[in-house]
């Protein structure tokens, strides 16, 4: 049974300009730099008005993992991940090396009072794995929550200062 989860960011901006700096290529670069771990980089990047694709690599260091992920991964934690996005809504989906594990997304940015802007993400984590599937999949589902709040906390700085 796959696990399950939401995350939800209120930025100080209006959706557009929110959706702008989420598909921005210097924005997605300077986030991987600062915050992407180990190998992060920008794989590739289109953006077409209101469409925009990238696919990135994000990596963490084999010390930081869990002993549960530790032990099913020869070396280091590398995450594969695209988005999709039309307009304020977003799809994406990511791998993980040498694990049989799927996460699949869908964000929305949703304008609220006072010129401010939500961005909700629902996502779900599978790991097909007999019988520790299940305890890798809450693990890895904290660790993309704990993501998406620091890939958040960033893109309001950057909003801020940009």
């Amino acid at each position: 049974m796959p696990s399950r989860f939401e995350h939800r960011a209120t930025f100080a901006a209006k959706a557009d300009d929110v959706f702008s700096t989420l598909v921005d290529k210097a924005f997605l670069t300077a986030r991987l730099r600062d915050i992407g771990g180990k190998s992060a980089a920008l794989l590739d990047h289109r953006l077409d008005g209101d469409t925009a694709a990238f696919r990135l690599r994000q990596g963490v260091d084999a010390s930081k993992l869990p002993s549960a992920v530790r032990s099913i991964l020869n070396g280091d934690l590398v995450v594969e991940r695209e988005e999709r996005w039309r307009g304020h809504e977003s799809a994406g989906k990511a791998t993980i090396n040498g694990v049989p594990a799927n996460i699949t997304s869908r964000g929305r940015l949703t304008e609220r009072g006072g010129g401010s802007t939500e961005l909700l993400v629902s996502a779900e984590v599978k790991v097909s794995i007999p019988l520790i599937g299940g305890k890798i999949e809450k693990v890895v589902a904290e660790q993309v929550t704990k993501l998406l709040a620091a890939e958040a906390e960033y893109a309001e700085k950057w909003l801020a200062e940009h």
